[in-house]
């Protein structure tokens, strides 16, 4: 006979029968303090006993047949915990899954491709969708006159917006960032700026959707996360060597983009186009230009060629 499967809300409503904290520590001490107390302390034990098996090797015997046991009672305080703050246990499972999910790549391949009907703009027409692959050039312009070198950029062999400057006392390079504009398209299928001043595909045939998803403010909500990145990625040498992102980074985007499309795209994707973006900006930077693929449906951005 086997027994039926044991849900979290099942252990949660018999973990809590044997729930004896309630009532036994001193006048006025918060109820809640006893399981936590007890996830601190359980978790130490399951440390301690880790400790003695670094060091005593295979000679301690025990450490593998107690792990399970003090896993069981990180579990009962845990349950506990949940109680005492009124929550459910599988909600907080299912809660906890959705944020990594949305945090961390899956490990189906199938994941590194975009389908058709899940880019952005799919149901619009050809002439206002983003172009699924792209080649654009970004070049030097002579600029004698001017303060500081600028660049242009070049799309179907034309000239798209204007030419840009770091405009920082410094020769920061980011006259180059509309290469992360382009990692955007590349790797979320969004960029209101790319859209708008290098592709002109916008959507006007949705009055609603141009203003809010295309217009002004959200151009300007996506130069404010490009100018957070560059300014975050500047102290971290411009994320040279570096595969991860750390989580508040990614949130900040998360809040700056909240309530508009992008908002979709889990946050391990935003993390592919900032390294991406950058992995291409700093080739821009060490050659003086370059030219850049994009492919949407790959959900990638490569520089691919040194100027002439």
């Amino acid at each position: 006979m086997t027994s039926r499967p044991l849900t979290l809300e099942d252990y949660q409503q018999q973990a809590r029968l044997t729930d004896h904290l309630t009532g036994h520590g001193p006048p006025g001490e918060d109820p809640r303090l006893g399981p936590l107390l007890g996830l601190a302390g359980e978790v130490g034990t399951l440390l301690a006993g880790y400790k003695k098996y670094l060091r005593d090797g295979e000679a301690y015997e025990l450490f593998d047949d107690n792990v399970a046991e003090e896993l069981g009672d990180i579990l009962w305080y845990l349950a506990t915990a949940a109680d005492r703050w009124q929550l459910s246990l599988d909600d907080i499972a299912r809660a906890n899954l959705d944020k990594t999910r949305d945090r961390w790549q899956p490990r189906d391949l199938s994941a590194t491709r975009r389908g058709v009907a899940s880019q952005l703009d799919a149901s619009y027409p050809p002439d206002q969708q983003l172009p699924r692959t792209f080649t654009v050039t970004i070049r030097p312009v002579d600029n004698a006159d001017g303060p500081e070198p600028k660049v242009e950029v070049i799309w179907n062999r034309k000239k798209r917006a204007d030419a840009l400057g770091d405009n920082t006392y410094q020769d920061s390079g980011y006259r180059f960032h509309d290469v992360f504009h382009l990692a955007n398209t590349a790797v979320l299928g969004w960029s209101p700026v790319a859209r708008g001043k290098i592709f002109g595909r916008k959507r006007h045939s949705d009055q609603m959707i141009d203003a809010v998803e295309d217009g002004g403010r959200a151009i300007v909500i996506e130069e404010g996360v490009v100018a957070f990145m560059f300014a975050y990625a500047s102290q971290h040498n411009y994320l040279e060597d570096v595969t991860r992102l750390d989580y508040h980074t990614l949130k900040t985007f998360r809040t700056f983009t909240s309530g508009l499309e992008v908002a979709k795209r889990p946050l391990w994707q935003v993390e592919e186009a900032v390294l991406q973006g950058f992995a291409a900006w700093r080739q821009l930077r060490a050659n003086g230009g370059g030219t850049l693929r994009g492919d949407l449906n790959r959900r990638r951005l490569d520089y691919i060629k040194t100027l002439p």
